[in-house]
């Protein structure tokens, strides 16, 4: 197995060889031809989880999995947490655009991207952690489900791995802006948001390195950035974990 367990982590690795069903705490999980696949876990992923390959004879190989804690930046604030009030249009035109966005995420593209080391889509300076969260007198708030990079609007980014595009909202979205989804196969997909523009369509094959669009400040964004969001399935994790440290723009 390649990775750790942990909240937001990743893990790859091949099921012994006479394997017919490979489960994750419970759950069937895609194999491919050579036999590997790739599990991840939720940002508040239960600190224990269970890995079961199936053999042709029936028996049961269980690998038990200690989730180690994530590392997240919490801001305890001393007020009651008071959400923004909503028109019934935005309502009605933000169930669209979830309808789109759970479409996309329910493609199961044919795509090896999930096998390659991610890259950065681009340099820039963090200035959102996924995880944080604040605290409302202790009450927990939505935590951030992405990592946001600061760049010059205009600026491109890439494909971290290879993938197919499933979602390219040209037109913005209330509060994504122009949101890009691919798709990088087994269930694994990157979400950039925000955008200025977009350079591919939906259906394109991209490659690692890619161009596919350009840092924006469209939907709700409160400066240029791109908001880089990656799920497993319905795991929310963290790109810093699969891509490394981001490099900085000089």
């Amino acid at each position: 197995m390649e990775g750790k367990a942990q909240q937001g982590g990743r893990m790859r690795g091949r099921v012994p060889t006479g394997t017919r069903g490979l489960l994750f705490n419970g759950e069937p999980v895609s194999v491919d031809e050579d036999g590997r696949f790739f599990i991840a876990f939720d940002r508040d992923a239960e600190k224990s989880a269970k890995l079961e390959a199936v053999l042709d004879d029936g028996s049961v190989v269980l690998r038990e999995l200690t989730v180690a804690p994530g590392d997240w930046r919490l801001e305890h604030v001393n007020a009651n947490y008071t959400g923004r009030a909503t028109s019934e249009e935005f309502r009605r035109v933000r169930a669209g655009e979830l309808k789109r966005i759970q479409a996309a995420r329910a493609v199961n593209a044919r795509s090896d991207g999930w096998k390659q080391d991610f890259i950065w889509p681009l340099k820039g300076r963090i200035t959102g952690a996924f995880g944080a969260q604040r605290i409302y007198r202790g009450k927990p708030g939505s935590y951030h489900g992405g990592t946001d990079i600061a760049a010059p609007s205009g600026t491109a980014f890439v494909a971290p791995a290879d993938g197919v595009v499933v979602l390219a909202a040209v037109q913005p979205f209330t509060l994504e802006g122009r949101l890009l989804i691919v798709d990088h196969g087994m269930g694994l997909n990157s979400a950039f948001l925000h955008c200025s523009s977009l350079r591919v369509k939906e259906g394109d094959v991209v490659r690692q390195g890619q161009a596919l669009g350009t840092v924006g400040m469209t939907g709700r964004a409160s400066g240029p950035h791109l908001h880089w969001g990656m799920m497993w399935k319905d795991a929310r994790i963290d790109a810093a974990i699969l891509a490394g440290a981001v490099p900085e723009r000089h």
